[in-house]
């Protein structure tokens, strides 16, 4: 445990050092939810204000943004001869990925609550009581945890920084062929069925409903099935690629 956290503070000042990638996972998404909503919501009907309807779908496109970077980090040390240093500390691989991921989890924490201040600004009227907001919050949390493991993941398997970068693009791409922006009955036949048994579809119908203190049925045992099987999947695979890695 003392090793994660001292890995943990190492990765926060890296990201304190690298302020353009944190800039951007806050700006990008921001941007994408002003466009979304004043350039396309007036056209968009989703049966109320659309910025209401957009956010829990941005707030998970932030955590891709955010994310992103985690898989880029990972790589870089795995390539640059940190490992080994640390090898001879006598420090694990779990210790090493753990503070990569606290990191993480940090980052995207600052960067979802900055993109949340702003739908604040701009019309976003959450009506949940406090239950409501605590499920929510809980349920992004554990979003975020289990996407910053898969980018561990990531950060693993590529042998560049660059293809790190590239390989995240799927996760960034999961929230736009999901009920995020537009409702999935508006979208061609054929790509209802991903839509709707995508991992990222139950979370964000999860976050809305809660978010607005609305009926949400089975979506979030759905949510919290799909995250569970993510993030154990993430962790255990993590596990045998850095030891495949620093064989």
């Amino acid at each position: 445990m003392s090793d994660a956290l001292i890995l943990t503070g190492r990765c926060v000042r890296l990201s304190r050092r690298n302020l353009d990638a944190v800039i951007t996972a806050m700006v990008l998404p921001t941007m994408l939810m002003l466009i979304f909503v004043y350039f396309f919501g007036g056209a968009i009907e989703t049966g109320t204000a659309y910025v209401t309807y957009v956010v829990p779908g941005v707030l998970l496109l932030c955590t891709g943004f955010g994310s992103a970077s985690t898989a880029v980090t990972v790589t870089n040390d795995m390539t640059r001869g940190i490992i080994d240093r640390l090898r001879s500390l006598d420090v694990g691989g779990t210790a090493f990925l753990a503070g990569h991921v606290a990191a993480s989890v940090a980052r995207n924490i600052a960067a979802t609550t900055v993109v949340l201040g702003i739908a604040l600004l701009i019309g976003f009227r959450p009506s949940a009581g406090p239950a409501g907001y605590l499920a929510a919050t809980a349920l992004l949390l554990l979003y975020i945890l289990a996407v910053s493991w898969l980018s561990a993941c990531v950060g693993l398997l590529a042998r560049t920084p660059e293809a790190a970068s590239g390989f995240t693009f799927f996760i960034l791409f999961l929230p736009y062929p999901s009920s995020g922006f537009v409702r999935i009955d508006t979208m061609p036949t054929w790509l209802h069925g991903f839509a709707e048994h995508q991992p990222v579809t139950p979370v964000i119908e999860s976050l809305r409903a809660l978010l607005l203190g609305e009926a949400a049925g089975n979506a979030p045992w759905v949510a919290l099935a799909w995250l569970a099987g993510m993030l154990g999947v993430a962790v255990a695979a993590s596990g045998v690629l850095f030891r495949k890695r620093t064989a």
